[in-house]
């Protein structure tokens, strides 16, 4: 157990180490200051522009960041449906083991899916698509986790500036959020991913002879390219059907920890962008620790769950190693579940379906919430704010004041904006498993499980969808037309309406201007305030959520104790 306690703590200790520099960094690149990779971008970026027409100087109101913002993930949407559609005319398409049909339902599906950075597989990669569609997918991981840090920043800038209706250029931070981010951080990744044995080639796959007289196919590929962008850019669509399980993406513990960190560090360190940006570092830490304290009261409760298994199985050494590799361990791979719940990221490493229900209900009440514990690229940052907005205004009512956050008054619209994006969640995720457990198409994805785990693994897939997350519990049949259309509409849902609502509020934020605080501000600098963020949080999640959860994974931990 000291052993499993060392590598959780050397994990956030990690993270706590890397939030002040990259955070900084972030600042640098996204305000235009000076950093160390700009005589080699700089020139590379200002070619982009001049090839696509980009005027950086013109900046764009909240409206028009959010155009831009629906019509690149339109567009790329589109490109992506009809590269599936036409797989079989494009080179690379070496695997010849091809099981899954890519159907029109499937195709709309997974281009959604990468388009929004949920990557949900409703097929397995490795038996679905060629070296192209999967090189293809890698570049949208890149282009994808760049729109999304481009909203995060331009959310920032909302608070930072005052008496103006401009966020930014969305295309500059998209720009920006590739040459000086993504890029080079992947590039290092992947290759110390090959070092330590991650496939990179365009072979085909091998035909290898067993002992018992048999042929197994072995898949390979450019595994690598995708695999490190994949993480860091909060999208999880694996190589392979058994994603961060298998081998060929995750040899060794060492490749856990650091794909792992590179899941949780750059929306870990944008808490430390915007106290810098808005000019009160203090909140911006008191943000981190609170989600650095649900972090790690998650941690405990799944490792808990999955190394002290109830029934029969509490006497197997190493605790329910059902569904997990051997290599991780149910502490690694309680790691994994917790950090791939909140980081928008579903590179999960083991199966969720054999966890413990109480095992599983942490990244279910995870991404219910709305991953706002270090979260996506942008994602997860906006969405604590939120959720501390909400905070203010049950403070302030506690108090007799009206509500402000960093200087700036939240009146009826901004507390309209903020009642909106609060139940989109709800009611997009709820009324879709509603959907699911009542019809004939719905139920027939249950294909091996019933009752309470049935009914988890339904709102399962959708919170996965919709939190733009894609791991599933791998017990449900997903690819139907009524599950590809579903999950469409909750991975829609979860990228553009919320960054729809946080860039309105950001503009509204952006206009106004900031006043000194008073006697009667609440601050939010202090411990005070992140056990009250702490709190609105777990308040929330269980008025929006605890019914269904009693239905599910409740039940099912009840079920198993007794």
């Amino acid at each position: 157990m000291n052993a499993n306690a060392l590598q959780a703590g050397l994990f956030v200790l990690v993270v706590v180490l890397l939030v002040k520099p990259v955070g900084v960094y972030l600042e640098l690149v996204f305000e235009r200051r000076q950093t160390l990779l700009d005589p080699i971008l700089l020139p590379i970026e200002r070619l982009i522009h001049r090839l696509v027409g980009i005027d950086c100087q013109r900046e764009m109101d909240w409206k028009r960041y959010s155009v831009a913002f629906g019509i690149f993930g339109a567009t790329n949407i589109v490109l992506l449906y009809l590269a599936l559609r036409s797989e079989a005319w494009f080179p690379w398409f070496f695997p010849k083991v091809m099981t899954t049909p890519i159907t029109p339902d499937l195709a709309a599906n997974t281009a959604v899916s990468f388009a929004t950075t949920t990557t949900w597989q409703a097929y397995a990669g490795e038996t679905t698509m060629s070296y192209f569609s999967q090189l293809l997918m890698a570049g949208q991981n890149f282009l994808a986790g760049a729109a999304g840090l481009a909203v995060g920043v331009a959310f920032i800038r909302g608070y930072a500036r005052q008496r103006t209706k401009e966020l930014g250029n969305f295309w500059l931070d998209l720009i920006r959020a590739v040459l000086w981010v993504l890029l080079p951080v992947s590039f290092v990744g992947s290759l110390f991913l090959i070092a330590q044995g991650v496939p990179m080639n365009f072979g085909p796959y091998t035909v290898a002879h067993t002992l018992e007289g048999t042929t197994q196919i072995i898949a390979q590929g450019p595994v690598a390219a995708l695999e490190f962008i994949k993480n860091l850019g909060t999208n999880g669509g694996g190589f392979f059907n058994a994603n961060g399980a298998h081998p060929f993406e995750n040899p060794t513990p060492l490749t856990n920890f650091i794909e792992l960190l590179a899941i949780v560090v750059i929306p870990a360190a944008l808490t430390h962008t915007f106290g810098r940006m808005v000019g009160r570092p203090r909140d911006g830490w008191v943000i981190f620790w609170t989600m650095t304290a649900l972090f790690v009261a998650g941690l405990v409760l799944c490792t808990w769950a999955e190394t002290s298994p109830p029934g029969l199985t509490k006497q197997l050494v190493g605790g329910n190693m059902e569904g997990k590799e051997v290599r991780f361990g149910a502490t690694g791979s309680a790691l994994a579940a917790v950090v791939t719940s909140n980081g928008a990221t579903g590179s999960y490493n083991s199966m969720h379906d054999s966890f413990q229900p109480l095992g599983v209900t942490v990244p279910l009440v995870n991404m219910l919430l709305g991953e706002i514990v270090y979260g996506g690229l942008g994602t997860g940052l906006y969405g604590m704010i939120f959720v501390a907005l909400i905070a203010l205004f049950l403070g302030g009512l506690m108090i007799g004041r009206t509500p402000e956050h960093l200087g700036k008054q939240i009146g009826p619209p901004e507390m309209k904006i903020i009642a909106i994006y609060t139940l989109v969640g709800p009611v997009t995720v709820l009324a879709l498993t509603a959907l699911a457990v009542v019809t004939k198409p719905g139920l027939a994805g249950l294909t091996t499980n019933s009752g309470p785990h049935g009914f988890t693994e339904i709102l399962f897939a959708y919170a996965s969808a919709f939190a733009n997350n894609g791991q599933s519990m791998a017990g449900l049949s997903a690819n139907n037309i009524f599950y590809n259309t579903t999950t469409i509409i909750a991975m829609l849902a979860g990228r553009y309406i919320l960054a729809v609502l946080a860039l309105s509020f950001a503009g509204r934020f952006a206009a106004m201007s900031r006043r000194p605080p008073s006697s009667g501000t609440m601050p939010s600098d202090g411990f005070v305030f992140g056990v009250l963020l702490a709190g609105t949080t777990l308040l929330l999640g269980a008025l929006n959520f605890l019914p269904a959860l009693a239905l599910g994974p409740i039940v099912g931990q009840f079920s198993t104790h007794s």
